[in-house]
């Protein structure tokens, strides 16, 4: 099971990765949109703003975040770790209930990019 500081770490290289990406997927970083990450195993959800291409400010809270964010993310600290790596398909994930998105239709068609 991946711990707070590997689930951590992997939106910090995600974050890395999105900043130094380039043509569609910088276009569909490019926006300013509160994000969540809730990891189910740790009960714990990372919170953060995806902008300026990155992600931002990212704070690990216990439990469920006071507001909700505008991207939620739902899954395992090793499905994160796991996606982050390229070891972890996310489109099959999604289909299959194994990693749930929640977003508006307008981030939903901008973030299939991403996917």
């Amino acid at each position: 099971m991946a711990t707070i500081e590997e689930c951590r770490s992997a939106l910090d290289r995600l974050s890395h990765n999105l900043a130094g990406a380039d043509g569609k997927v910088a276009r569909a970083a490019a926006v300013d949109r509160s994000v969540s990450c809730a990891i189910t195993d740790l009960g714990v959800t990372f919170t953060g703003r995806l902008s300026e291409g990155g992600i931002r400010d990212v704070v690990p809270v216990r439990g469920a975040p006071a507001g909700r964010a505008d991207i939620r993310l739902t899954m395992s600290g090793d499905d994160l770790v796991a996606l982050v790596d390229g070891r972890l398909n996310f489109a099959t994930s999604w289909a299959t209930g194994r990693v749930k998105l929640e977003a508006g239709l307008r981030d939903l068609l901008r973030l299939r990019t991403l996917l």
